[in-house]
C-alpha cells in the first residue's frame, strides 16, 4: 500500500493556512468585542490580550478534517484519484467515531467559547466536559482493553461499565490537563503539536497495517496548532483561552481511536499529566478545592524562579519530544513502562525541589 503523501500534505497545509490566516482576524475581533484577558491574577502579561484563540484552531481543524474525507474511499470503491491522494478506509466504524469526535469537539468548543465570553464557574465547565465525553463514548470512542506490558499481550475486553468509565475519565483528564497546561505563551499548543507528530508517525509507520485514514486527523490538528503558534508564542498576541479544552478533547480522542497510541501519549504528555496530579494532591493537602486555580503549576513555578517564558516552553518541548521519541523508538511495552517510571521519578524530584525552593523563598520574604 503506497503512502498517500499528498493527501497528508494537503490536509496539513489546509489546516495550517486556515489557522494562520484566521488567527490575526480573530485577534482583532477579540479586542474589538472586549474578549480579552486583562493583566493580573495568575498570568503576568502586561497588556490586554485577546483570549478567543480557540476559534481559528477549531475552524481550521474541522474544515481540514471534512475536506480530507473527500480523499477517503471504501475498500471496494473504485479509485478516482491518484494513489498519492487516495486513502482507503478499512474500518466501517471509523466514520461513526469521526462523527463523535466532531460532535463532541463542537460541544466543548462552544462551551469554551461561552466561557471566554461569560467566564463560567467550574461546575458548568465540568458538566460541558462530561457531555462532550459522553457524546464521544456514544459514538464508539471507547477504551475497550489495554496491552499488558509484562506479557506483551492484549487484555480481555473490559466489561462495558468499566469501558465507559475509563473512556470518560481519560477524556476528562486530557481536557483538564491541556487546559491547566495553558499558562505560558505557546506551551499548550506546542506540546499538543508534538503529540500530533508522535500520533501520526505511530499510525503510519508503527502499525501493521498502517492507519492512513486515521492519520489524517493528527495531521489536521498539527496544522491547526502550528498555524496558531506564531501568534501565541511569547510574547503572545492572542491566547488560546478555553480552546485548550477543545485541544485536550481532540487529543484524548485521537489517542483512543488510533490503535496502541495511548502509551505514546502518556510519554509525550507525561510531564503535564504528572503536574496535574501533583496539583490535585497539593491542593487537597492544603484543604483547598482542587478546582481552585493558583500559581502552583510547574510552569508558573518556573516563571517565579526567573526563567523566561520562552526558556520554559522550549524546555517543555524538548522534554515532550525526547519522551515522545522514546515512545516511537522503543518496541517493547515493558521498556515503555520503564521509561514512564523514569520520567515520573525525574518529574517528581523536580516538583519536590521547586516546592521546597518556593517555600524557602516565602520564608525569606517573611
Amino acid at each position: 500500500m503506497q503512502m498517500p503523501l499528498m493527501a497528508f500534505g494537503l490536509t496539513f497545509g489546509l489546516a495550517f493556512l486556515l489557522s494562520l490566516g484566521l488567527t490575526p482576524l480573530t485577534r482583532i475581533l477579540g479586542e474589538r468585542w472586549g474578549l480579552v484577558a486583562v493583566p493580573g491574577g495568575r498570568r503576568k502579561h502586561d497588556r490586554p490580550v485577546a483570549r478567543i484563540g480557540g476559534i481559528p484552531v477549531y475552524i481550521a481543524f474541522v474544515v481540514a478534517v471534512l475536506a480530507s474525507q473527500l480523499l477517503v474511499i471504501g475498500p471496494h470503491q473504485a479509485a478516482s484519484l491518484p494513489s498519492s491522494l487516495q486513502i482507503v478506509r478499512f474500518d466501517g466504524k471509523e466514520i461513526i467515531r469521526l462523527t463523535g469526535l466532531l460532535m463532541g469537539g463542537t460541544i466543548i468548543f462552544l462551551a469554551g467559547l461561552y466561557d471566554d465570553w461569560r467566564e463560567l464557574s467550574p461546575l458548568p465547565q465540568y458538566i460541558a466536559q462530561i457531555i462532550a465525553a459522553a457524546v464521544a463514548v456514544f459514538f464508539l470512542i471507547l477504551i475497550e482493553y489495554v496491552n499488558n506490558p509484562f506479557t506483551g499481550q492484549q487484555t480481555p475486553d473490559f466489561a462495558y461499565p468499566i469501558t465507559v468509565t475509563l473512556s470518560l475519565f481519560w477524556l476528562g483528564l486530557m481536557m483538564n490537563t491541556v487546559n491547566w497546561l495553558d499558562g505560558v505563551d505557546g506551551l499548550a499548543a506546542g506540546v499538543v503539536a508534538i503529540s500530533c507528530v508522535v500520533l501520526f508517525i505511530n499510525g503510519v509507520f508503527r502499525l501493521d497495517p498502517p492507519q492512513y485514514s486515521v492519520a489524517l486527523l493528527p495531521m489536521a490538528l498539527l496544522g491547526a496548532t502550528l498555524g496558531f503558534l506564531p501568534f501565541n508564542f511569547a510574547p503572545a498576541r492572542i491566547f488560546l483561552g478555553s480552546g485548550a479544552y477543545f485541544l485536550g478533547f481532540t487529543l484524548g480522542v485521537l489517542s483512543i481511536i488510533g490503535g496502541a497510541k495511548m502509551a505514546s501519549i502518556l510519554l509525550v504528555m507525561g510531564l503535564p499529566l504528572l503536574d496535574f496530579a501533583w496539583q490535585i494532591v497539593n491542593r487537597l493537602a492544603r484543604g483547598q478545592s482542587p478546582l481552585q486555580g493558583d500559581r502552583g503549576h510547574l510552569h508558573f513555578r518556573l516563571v517565579d524562579t526567573g526563567l523566561s517564558p520562552r526558556q520554559i516552553v522550549i524546555g517543555y518541548y524538548l522534554f515532550s519530544a525526547v519522551f515522545g521519541g522514546l515512545a516511537l523508538a522503543i518496541p517493547s511495552r515493558l521498556y515503555k513502562l520503564v521509561a514512564m517510571i523514569v520520567m515520573a521519578v525525574l518529574s517528581l524530584i523536580g516538583f519536590a525541589w521547586l516546592s521546597r525552593h518556593g517555600a524557602s523563598k516565602s520564608d525569606l520574604a517573611e
